[in-house]
């Protein structure tokens, strides 16, 4: 004769109750087809789940998990940072803020167009797209290589084109383009016959360094050659493939009289018509 086992009662909300159901079913403690609450706790009764509290992450690992989501994003890897994002859901420490921008996301995760967009370049499918400038004006764009890359807290596509009407940049550089992402128009993202091309159009820039920087200088992911610190005063000889000369501007302007652009002439010239019309602005007289 086998013995009756003891019922208890559990007061639980509708909603806790639903959640305990989940757990069931996902641990396979279902009678029949469904789920079976009762048959959940006996396993957490004998050990059989073992419970683990669920707030015990510190914030530099939830950091860290939503910086690797984020960049995940970046490289089009969308299943990837939804299961990121799922398992920080599943956290108790989350701040109230956080938590709402995870639950957006994931009933939401990226507009349609940004998923075409993210396809289009892992596949290395050429594309194109519509996109409206700071002007309000309207262009379009065959896309035939791109990235997408994350600038002072703002996502660009930076991207080789067919286009290069309206481009300012130096002669080698004009196909080239940096597109805010925000800016795309929503639903004009189609694929293109063309073939996929390997990188962006690039020239080869030198410039050398001096001061401390000939000393401290990292190398680049996109530097082709970096001398050592020779001379006196030292001076460091480093060959740079850029593919953009505002970019460009941008790192080396804080480095000021340590940096100094030696070739082509197109981009060092550039570069000093910018210093001039600084100098400008401040009514400094320029010397002959």
């Amino acid at each position: 004769m086998s013995r009756k086992g003891q019922s208890i009662t559990l007061s639980v909300s509708e909603r806790d109750k639903t959640e305990l159901e989940a757990l069931a079913q996902e641990f396979g403690k279902t009678w029949g087809d469904r789920p079976n609450i009762s048959k959940l706790i006996e396993a957490i009764a004998r050990r059989q789940l073992t419970i683990a509290p669920n707030h015990d992450w510190p914030q530099t690992r939830i950091k860290a998990l939503d910086i690797a989501r984020q960049q995940l994003l970046d490289l089009g890897k969308i299943d990837e940072a939804l299961a990121i994002a799922e398992l920080l859901s599943s956290r108790s420490e989350l701040t109230l803020p956080f938590r709402a921008e995870i639950d957006r996301f994931l009933s939401n995760p990226l507009p349609v167009w940004r998923q075409k967009i993210d396809h289009f370049i892992h596949r290395q499918q050429p594309f194109r797209l519509s996109y409206r400038d700071a002007s309000d004006r309207l262009w379009h764009y065959t896309i035939l290589h791109a990235r997408i890359v994350p600038i002072e807290k703002r996502q660009y596509l930076m991207c080789r084109c067919e286009e290069s009407e309206g481009n300012q940049d130096v002669p080698g550089l004009k196909h080239n383009w940096t597109l805010l992402l925000d800016r795309i128009e929503d639903a004009a993202v189609i694929s293109v016959d063309r073939p996929w091309l390997p990188d962006l159009a690039r020239i080869p820039v030198e410039f050398h360094l001096s001061g401390r920087l000939a000393f401290n200088y990292r190398r680049k992911q996109e530097d082709e050659e970096v001398g050592e610190a020779e001379g006196d005063p030292p001076i460091r000889r480093v060959i740079r493939n850029i593919s953009n000369t505002f970019w460009f501007f941008r790192e080396i302007s804080p480095y000021w009289e340590d940096c100094v652009i030696v070739s082509p002439d197109s981009v060092r010239d550039r570069f000093q018509q910018k210093l001039i019309a600084l100098c400008r602005q401040y009514d400094i007289k320029i010397g002959d």
